[in-house]
């Protein structure tokens, strides 16, 4: 089964594009992050009549998410558990961030986690050196914590599950081309890191470093300065999978030449393909 994460960067400005790559690519699943759209104004039928069903969790004009499957989606659940007051003024997060479904494929079933965690930019930090109460950088490693419980939940199940899309998250120096310029972004801040350290700790394989570990390897390029000409580039879309999922691996690649197309996002798609 292959199963795809894409940072569309807004469903109505890349609709064709998306179209153009499912073909091209043929996904049995495809997870989607900053769809940009309410839910019902994603063009579903145009997903549907591909033969994909689909299920969205959306947000005007930010945000947002959205798993397309050519098999049933069960138990779908929308929203990172603990949202009740997590927001970043106190109340509750209402930002569209977070999807789960079951699918099932011809030998067993595997629970599917997309998610687009929060960039956390501007970092604002307190005298002692601590994220600000409220800010985007706070909401950032709060969402982060959550995850981290959302994950130890369905360790315990013992059973295949993944979390995958933009996490806004470089793992380590080599997953930049110019680390030095990120040291005090969001996206690659001690803090952050740490916090997806932590997540990995709790027995995730990090797919992509296992089938594909050559260097300057990125998921995003900035439309400026000619990045991807240069290979100027980050790598912050993963595949993370459970013990049992891993066992089901069979390859993980990054689809780089969709970034040379016309009206391109600013990410390019990442995939997996497990036996199932």
């Amino acid at each position: 089964m292959k199963i795809a994460s894409f940072n569309i960067n807004g469903i109505k400005a890349r609709v064709e594009a998306l179209q153009e790559w499912l073909k091209e690519a043929e996904p049995d699943v495809a997870i989607l992050q900053e769809i940009k759209s309410v839910d019902e104004n994603f063009p579903r039928d145009l997903f549907e009549d591909m033969g994909y069903n689909v299920e969205t969790h959306g947000q005007k004009s930010f945000n947002g998410v959205a798993l397309l499957s050519k098999r049933p989606l069960e138990d779908v659940t929308r929203g990172l558990p603990g949202a009740e007051g997590a927001g970043r003024d106190g109340d509750d997060d209402v930002e569209a961030r977070y999807i789960e479904a079951t699918v099932v494929g011809d030998t067993q079933a595997i629970r599917i986690c997309g998610l687009y965690l929060p960039n956390g930019n501007p970092v604002e930090l307190t005298p002692e050196g601590a994220p600000v109460l409220g800010s985007k950088y706070d909401f950032k490693l709060k969402w982060f914590a959550r995850l981290e419980a959302r994950a130890r939940a369905l360790m315990t199940e013992e059973q295949p599950f993944l979390m995958a899309g933009d996490f806004n998250l470089i793992p380590q120096p080599e997953d930049a081309k110019r680390p030095e310029a990120w040291a005090d972004d969001a996206l690659f801040r001690l803090d952050s890191r740490a916090a997806f350290r932590r997540l990995m700790n709790l027995g995730f394989t990090d797919a992509l470093r296992v089938k594909n570990n050559a260097p300057n390897t990125y998921t995003f390029w900035d439309y400026q300065g000619g990045a991807f000409d240069k290979n100027d580039g980050i790598r912050i879309d993963h595949f993370l999978l459970s013990p049992q999922a891993a066992d089901l691996l069979r390859d993980c690649q990054i689809d780089a030449y969709t970034r040379a197309k016309a009206k391109p996002s600013d990410h390019v798609p990442i995939w997996v393909d497990l036996d199932l």
